[in-house]
């Protein structure tokens, strides 16, 4: 439920945020805040959870099959009709077709890097290929930017940040968190777009600090 998202990530962004980001209103928030909730419906809404954060960790890829094969591994005991059934009523959709953002501001004086991965978007173990990309969220106040990387091979979101500026740090403080979280051992092929935030010298300097192997290409293709 986005109300418990909101609950969720409070102490990370400011409410009025995320209520204007997610289309909800901060009195209807509140309002659910205060309002006593049965057992049942606790642990529905927590079902509920559970379903978009595997929904979203596949980047909308999941379809009810694979995101209770995921629950279960959790140990989470649910039947696949069950996460059909909240999915169509969470509007939660798989999506099958290839999806296209066009890359950042390649514009700059940055050293730029070669295309290792190639359009081979696949992995064989987690932390062997990170891809790194920035969403771009309308709001009625302006844009917010999403800096996200995600692990190939698990399709989990490792780590990211959200920022109203597109600026190298918003990119850095995503790779921050994902290092934090997963803190890979061996070699990582980190890929992006040819963009200032990601060819910045801050940036490339923390990738090499950890030992990433580097590739950009010109534009980026998300399967």
């Amino acid at each position: 439920m986005i109300y418990a998202f909101i609950f969720q990530h409070r102490n990370e962004f400011r409410v009025v945020k995320m209520c204007q980001v997610l289309g909800v209103s901060k009195s209807g928030y509140y309002a659910w805040l205060k309002r006593p909730k049965s057992n049942q419906k606790e642990k529905k809404e927590q079902l509920i959870q559970q379903i978009r954060n595997e929904y979203l960790k596949s980047r909308k890829i999941y379809g009810s099959p694979k995101i209770t094969q995921e629950l279960r591994k959790q140990g989470i005991g649910v039947s696949q009709k069950t996460v059909a059934r909240i999915m169509s009523e969470e509007g939660l959709r798989s999506i099958t077709v290839r999806k296209y953002k066009a890359t950042t501001n390649s514009n700059h004086p940055y050293n730029v890097y070669v295309n290792l991965l190639e359009q081979n978007f696949q992995a064989t173990a987690p932390n062997e290929v990170w891809m790194a990309d920035i969403t771009y969220i309308p709001t009625d106040e302006g844009w917010l930017y999403l800096a996200s990387i995600m692990d190939l091979y698990t399709r989990k979101i490792v780590g990211w940040y959200i920022d109203n500026q597109m600026t190298k740090e918003l990119v850095i403080k995503a790779l921050q968190r994902a290092l934090n979280n997963e803190k890979p051992t061996g070699r990582v092929l980190h890929h992006s777009d040819r963009g200032s935030q990601y060819a910045s010298n801050d940036y490339q300097q923390l990738l090499q600090e950890h030992h990433f192997q580097v590739s950009m290409s010109i534009l980026l293709w998300i399967e």
